[in-house]
């Protein structure tokens, strides 16, 4: 069995994805070692099935459970390591709010990054290596003219947490794949 990680983006304000209620249908589906973290869209699971097959499940679980029809992004326990292991701004996990990971549905359009880049200032970095950026905040994410402008500026589907999460779903989704 595989194990994956989850990121279900949108969740929080008015979109709501309960975490208690979320682990028991995916139980109930038959995934393995499912777990949840915190409020904001985050799970992990173990599965033997294809990545395509789970997505599509999870997809039409979420939209009859719980009416959340957004995008869901998966990515696996190997693909979730190196994803932490190839963050460029190793200094910035002294403050993990500071630092988010945003994975990508695909390969962004260069001059769109370079365009971002150039907005980025006080610090504010952004690396974007395969389908995931990086994006380092010193002053605060809140605070940043990057921040608030990537979503629309890198002109592809994704969905970023705080490194703090990242780190929390590392170390849930290592649990799953050993049991």
């Amino acid at each position: 069995m595989t194990a994956y990680v989850l990121l279900f983006r949108g969740v929080g304000g008015a979109t709501q994805l309960p975490t208690a209620p979320l682990r028991a249908a995916l139980t109930e589906a038959g995934f393995g070692n499912v777990a949840t973290y915190i409020n904001s869209g985050n799970a992990v699971l173990a599965s033997g099935r294809p990545r395509e097959e789970i997505l599509a499940q999870v997809a039409a679980l979420c939209a009859v459970r719980f009416s959340f029809c957004k995008d869901i992004h998966v990515r696996s326990r190997a693909e979730w390591v190196e994803l932490v292991a190839r963050s460029p701004f190793p200094a910035a996990t002294a403050a993990p709010t500071s630092l988010h990971a945003a994975v990508l549905a695909q390969d962004p359009d260069p001059a769109r990054i370079a365009a971002l880049q150039a907005v980025a200032e006080n610090g504010d970095e952004l690396l974007v290596l395969g389908r995931v950026a990086y994006l380092h905040t010193p002053r605060g994410f809140g605070r940043s003219k990057l921040a608030a402008r990537f979503d629309k500026g890198l002109g592809v589907p994704n969905t970023a947490r705080n490194w703090n999460t990242v780190l929390r779903l590392l170390h849930l989704v290592t649990e799953a794949e050993r049991d």
